[in-house]
């Protein structure tokens, strides 16, 4: 099962669905065959593709858009606060190659601040999938939400086995004493492997996939954040606006006393490369996070005892 074979199934049993693209078939290729006028290529007019989305879900459609992350958020954002997040229309936003999935381009083309201008959009929600598997799971609920979405889009395959998708829900797969990472897209395989090498370190180490940043699992979070074990997040995104300044705000609103530990983009934007370098250059490695997680927790002990 596939992205393209959900949204296929999907538009066959509801003809309400229609796929729209600005230019980027990439996980799409087969479907103009199939929907035929139900399937709309705007070309490289991403303003355009939001304004007939808007238009065809007001008069009952369900638009699915695809292009690349940052041309479908930052080119169209205008369209998508006033046409969709305003009226709050059912209009499903894929962006495709987010964060460090871009790898070789540059700025231009990079993603890093879409979940910050996304979750700060009233009405809008945001889904960041771990991975291909994560993604599948959550793609049927997010084709049937009432409310507009950006989806997030990693095809990366890990071969995990995610527990059901629940909207608006945390997965926790462990909850340590030591530690306890939190962890929104792409970067959950990596943060998986972190916790297994803290782990062999002997540090009790937990592991909580944020698959959804608005609505957010506060409940879930707060818990957490409540366990007096260091809390750590990781993200392929700019430190502001995303998964840690989510738990930053909750942690304010909540007058919690916890600390936390961001591991994320501090104000510049990933130097192009393959993804396998980018994320060695940038340290967001497995062995990287876990070393430098290793030493913030060594120095906070220490700081605590002496």
């Amino acid at each position: 099962m596939t992205y393209q074979d959900i949204l296929r199934d999907r538009a066959l049993a509801d003809e309400r669905l229609v796929v729209l693209t600005a230019e980027n078939r990439a996980l799409i290729r087969d479907l103009p065959p199939v929907l035929r006028d139900r399937f709309i290529d705007v070309g490289i007019a991403e303003q355009t593709m939001i304004g007939m989305a808007a238009g065809l879900a007001l008069r009952g459609r369900i638009p699915v858009c695809h292009a690349l992350a940052p041309f479908l958020l930052f080119r169209a954002y205008e369209f998508i606060r006033n046409s969709v997040a305003i009226p709050s229309l059912p209009v499903v936003l894929s962006g495709y190659i987010p964060g460090f999935l871009s790898d070789g381009n540059g700025p231009t083309h990079q993603a890093l601040e879409d979940m910050s201008l996304m979750r700060g959009l009233p009405n809008m929600e945001v889904y960041c999938p771990a991975d291909l598997e994560d993604l599948l799971a959550m793609l049927p609920h997010v084709l049937g939400t009432s409310k507009p979405a950006y989806l997030r889009i990693t095809t990366q395959a890990s071969g995990f086995a995610h527990s059901a998708f629940q909207a608006g829900r945390a997965e926790v797969l462990s909850v340590g004493r030591d530690v306890n990472i939190v962890v929104a897209g792409y970067l959950f395989r990596e943060a998986l492997r972190a916790r297994d090498l803290l782990e062999e370190q002997g540090i009790s180490t937990g592991l909580i996939n944020i698959r959804c940043l608005k609505p957010l699992d506060e409940e879930c979070l707060t818990e957490v954040l409540n366990s007096k074990s260091n809390i750590v997040t990781i993200e392929d995104h700019f430190r502001a606006g995303g998964l840690f300044t989510s738990l930053a705000e909750l942690v304010a609103k909540r007058g919690i006393r916890a600390k936390i530990i961001p591991f994320a983009m501090n104000d510049q934007w990933f130097k192009p490369a393959l993804l396998k370098e980018v994320l060695q250059y940038e340290g967001f490695t497995a062995e990287a996070l876990s070393q430098k997680i290793f030493q913030e927790i060594n120095t906070l002990m220490y700081v605590k005892f002496n």
